[in-house]
C-alpha cells in the first residue's frame, strides 16, 4: 500500500500504537533541541529525574532568546545552561551564535530522522525531511533520558503545490495564505505534509519558513521530501554524505488534501494582533509605520537578508522608520558580508543586532505605542513585542523592504524596480566557533551546576484532590495564548528560572490583578476559556507558573495541543465543556463544584460540575489517556516518576 511521508516517519521510529487518527502512539526521538527561554527548566527537570547522561543521537542546548545581559540574570542562566550541558552530555550553541531553527538546519538537521524541541516552531526542521515536534520541556527531558514521545496520532494532511511563485511572492506568502485559509487552530491535531511539482521553486530555507510557522496554523509538525533541493542545501553546509532521499510514495493517499497554486499568489499581510489575519497588502497600503524588523526563525535565510538589501541598495530607508535586521546566525551574518548585502543595509540606513531572536520574543526592539511595526516574525500576538496596545504586522522580507523605502505599508510590487537577481554564493561560511561539544562522559560527572540567584527550584505539587471547590478566577476568550498567560518581553523572561517571581506577572496582559487574587484563595482555583485555549509558544511556564498560584484545574471549549499536554504533565485537570454554550453560563467568582475528580478520570465519564453561585450544573470531559490521567491524579510527571523509584 501507498505510503504518504509522515507515516514512513512515524513507523520507522515507531515504539509502541498504530498509526489510527486519535490513538496514543510511541515514538522513539533521535534528537532534542532546547533554548534558553525554555532550556533552564528542561535542565531542572533533568536534574529533579535523576538524569546523568543524554541518550540520543543528539542534544542541544541554543542560547538565542534572552540575549540582552541588562543585569546578571540572563548571565546566570547561560552560566548554568553551559554547565548542564557539560553536565549532561549536550552540545551548547553559545550567546549570539543564532537562532535554534536555522542553527540546527546547518549543522545537525538529517532526513528521515526525528527531533522534539521544547519550543514551538521545532517543526521548521520538517524542512529537511525531519519528524520534528514542539512539545513541552519536560517531553524534552524524557526524550533526552532515551524514552519515547508519545503523543496522539494526528490526521495527515497532503497540501498539494503546483506553478511557480511570481516575482515580489515568496515562501512567507504560502504560509500566510495557509494561515488566510484555515485560521490559527486549523491545522490541530494535524501534520501538514507538501508536496507536488511546485516544492521545484522552493529552496530548503524556503520551505523552513513554510514549516515554522505550521505552528500558528497549530499544527503537530510539517514535513516536506528530501529531494534535491535538501541535497543542496546540505552540500553548500559541507554535509552532502548526510543526505538521504525521501519522499512519499507515488498516489500516497491523505486523511486531508489541499491544492495551493503558486502563480495565482500576491504579496498578504497578517495584521494586528494574530497570524490569521491576513489580507493582501494591497488592501491596506497607504497604512503609515516605524519600524521594521526583518529576521527570525521564521524567515531565517541567506535570501530573505539579500534580497532585502538589494532592493534598498543605493537608496535610504523612510527618515520615521526604524529599520532592523537580526541576522539569524553568525554564519548567515558571514555570509551576508561576504557578498556585500550587510554594507548595502547599513547605507540605507539599517540598525544590524546580534544573531538571535531577539524582539520576536519581546528582548528588545519594542515598538512605540499605537505605531506600527512590520515584522518578517511568526507571531504578533498582543503585548508579545514586550509593548502593551502594540501593532505588529507579519510580512515577507520584500513587503517589509518596501515599506521600510516609503515609511508606508506597500506592496513591494508597486516600488519603481525590477525584482532584483540575487547571486547568492555556493558554498556557505561554515562556522562551528561557538558550538561546544559535549564532554566526554567521565570528565561531565565531575561538572558541577553553576546556578545564580535566580534559578529557583522547581516546586512541588500535591496530588489531586477527589472533590474540588474553588472559585474561578479568571475567564478568558478564544485563542488565548501562552503569551497572555506568562508573558514574554524583557521584564518577565529573565525570571523564567525563578518560578514564584515569574509567577508575579501570570495573566498580567489579560486581569493585572489575578496574581494577587490567587493568594485570597489558598484552597486553588479555577480557569475558564475558549476555543484554542493555550496557543503558540510551548514554555510550560505557562502551566507551572499559575499552578504554582493554585490553579488546580481549566474549563475550555478547546485546547492547543501543545499547552494540554503542559498542562497534564504539571497536574492541572484540563476538562473540556461537553456542550461548548455552557461557556457564556459562566461569570468571574462564581464557585464550581467537582465532585468524584479522580474517579470520572479514571473511568473516562463525564462529569457533572455544579455552579453554586448560579445555582445550576453543566457537564465536561477530558480527553487524557491513561498515561496522563496517573500523572495528573499524582500531581504532575515528576512526583508520579518520583513515586516509583
Amino acid at each position: 500500500m501507498a505510503r504518504n511521508l509522515a507515516h514512513k516517519l512515524i513507523a520507522s521510529h515507531l515504539v509502541d500504537g498504530d498509526l489510527s487518527p486519535g490513538m496514543e502512539v510511541a515514538i522513539s526521538i533521535d534528537q532534542t533541541l532546547t533554548q534558553d527561554a525554555t532550556g533552564t527548566l528542561v535542565m531542572q527537570e533533568i536534574e529533579a529525574l535523576g538524569i546523568t547522561r543524554a541518550r540520543t543521537e543528539i542534544s542541544v542546548q541554543y542560547v538565542d532568546h534572552n540575549l540582552l545581559q541588562t543585569d546578571e540574570k540572563n548571565a546566570e542562566d547561560h552560566e548554568f545552561l553551559r554547565s548542564a550541558s557539560q553536565r549532561y552530555g549536550l552540545w551548547f550553541s553559545k550567546p549570539g551564535n543564532g537562532v535554534s531553527h536555522p542553527t540546527h538546519m546547518q549543522r545537525f538537521g538529517l532526513p528521515g530522522k526525528t527531533m522534539v524541541g521544547s519550543d514551538s516552531h521545532t517543526c521548521a526542521a520538517g524542512s529537511l525531511g525531519m519528524l520534528a515536534i514542539g512539545v513541552g520541556g519536560l517531553e524534552v527531558a524524557l526524550a533526552i533520558a532515551g524514552h519515547p514521545l508519545r503523543v496522539r496520532m494526528p490526521e495527515i494532511w497532503g497540501v498539494r503545490l503546483t506553478g511557480e511563485l511570481p516575482p515580489w511572492v515568496s515562501a512567507k506568502d504560502v504560509i500566510l495564505e495557509m494561515l488566510r485559509r484555515h485560521g490559527v487552530s486549523g491545522g490541530v491535531n494535524r501534520i501538514i505534509e507538501y508536496h507536488g511539482p511546485g516544492l521545484g521553486g522552493l529552496t530548503a530555507m524556503d520551505r523552513h519558513v513554510i514549516a515554522n510557522m505550521g505552528a500558528e496554523l497549530g499544527a503537530t509538525t510539517t514535513v516536506f521530501p528530501a529531494d534535491s533541493a535538501v541535497r543542496d542545501f546540505l552540500r553548500a553546509e559541507s554535509r552532502e554524505d548526510d543526505f538521504r532521499t525521501l519522499a512519499a510514495d507515488a498516489d500516497a493517499p491523505y486523511d486531508v488534501e489541499e491544492h495551493i497554486d503558486l502563480t495565482t499568489l500576491e504579496p498578504l499581510i497578517a495584521r494586528p494582533s494574530a497570524p490569521d489575519n491576513v489580507v493582501p497588502v494591497r488592501e491596506v497600503a497607504g497604512t503609515e509605520i516605524s519600524q521594521v524588523v526583518i529576521g527570525s526563525s521564521a524567515n531565517p535565510g541567506l535570501r530573505d537578508f539579500a534580497i532585502a538589501a538589494a532592493m534598498v541598495r543605493g537608496r535610504q530607508t523612510d527618515h520615521a522608520v526604524s529599520f532592523d535586521i537580526n541576522p539569524t546566525s553568525r554564519e548567515i551574518l558571514e555570509d551576508m558580508t561576504r557578498m556585500g548585502a550587510t554594507f548595502d543595509l547599513i547605507a540605507a540606513g539599517a540598525r544590524i543586532h546580534q544573531s538571535g531572536c531577539m524582539g520576536c520574543i519581546g528582548m528588545g526592539q519594542a515598538p512605540a505605542v499605537g505605531r506600527n511595526s512590520l515584522r518578517t516574525f511568526p507571531r504578533n500576538f498582543p503585548g508579545r513585542s514586550g509593548t502593551r496596545g502594540d501593532s505588529v504586522w507579519l510580512c515577507s522580507p520584500e513587503t517589509a523592504a518596501a515599506s521600510a523605502l516609503t515609511g508606508v505599508i506597500t506592496d513591494p510590487r508597486d516600488l519603481d524596480q525590477d525584482y532584483p537577481e540575487l547571486a547568492l554564493p555556493e558554498n556557505a561560511s561554515v562556522n562551528t566557533a561557538m558550538l561546544v561539544p559535549p564532554l566526554p562522559e567521565e570528565q561531565a560527572r565531575a561538572v558541577e551546576l553553576v546556578k545564580g540567584t535566580n534559578i529557583s527550584a522547581l516546586p512541588d505539587f500535591p496530588p489531586l484532590p477527589d472533590r474540588f471547590e474553588a472559585p474561578v478566577l479568571l475567564k478568558a476568550g478564544d485563542n488565548i495564548s501562552t503569551d497572555e498567560i506568562s508573558p514574554a518581553g524583557a521584564s518577565a523572561l529573565p525570571l523564567r528560572s525563578n518560578i514564584p517571581a515569574l509567577a508575579e506577572y501570570t495573566f498580567t496582559r489579560i486581569d493585572t490583578d489575578y496574581p494577587r487574587r490567587t493568594r485570597s484563595h489558598p484552597e486553588g482555583h479555577i480557569v475558564v476559556g475558549g476555543h484554542n485555549y493555550g496557543q503558540g509558544s510551548s514554555r510550560e511556564h505557562a502551566a507551572i507558573t499559575p499552578r504554582y498560584l493554585g490553579l488546580q484545574v481549566v474549563i475550555a471549549k478547546s485546547f492547543a495541543r501543545i499547552h494540554w499536554q503542559n498542562l497534564a504533565n504539571f497536574g492541572i485537570v484540563p476538562l473540556e465543556f461537553s456542550e461548548p454554550s455552557d461557556y457564556a453560563d459562566i461569570g468571574t467568582d462564581d464557585t464550581l463544584v467537582l465532585d468524584g475528580l479522580r474517579e470520572t478520570l479514571l473511568t473516562g465519564d463525564e462529569l457533572d460540575v455544579r455552579n453554586t453561585t448560579r445555582n445550576r450544573t453543566f457537564r465536561v470531559r477530558h480527553r487524557l489517556s491513561p498515561r496522563q490521567v496517573e500523572a495528573v491524579i499524582a500531581g504532575g510527571v515528576i512526583p508520579l516518576l518520583a513515586s516509583r523509584t
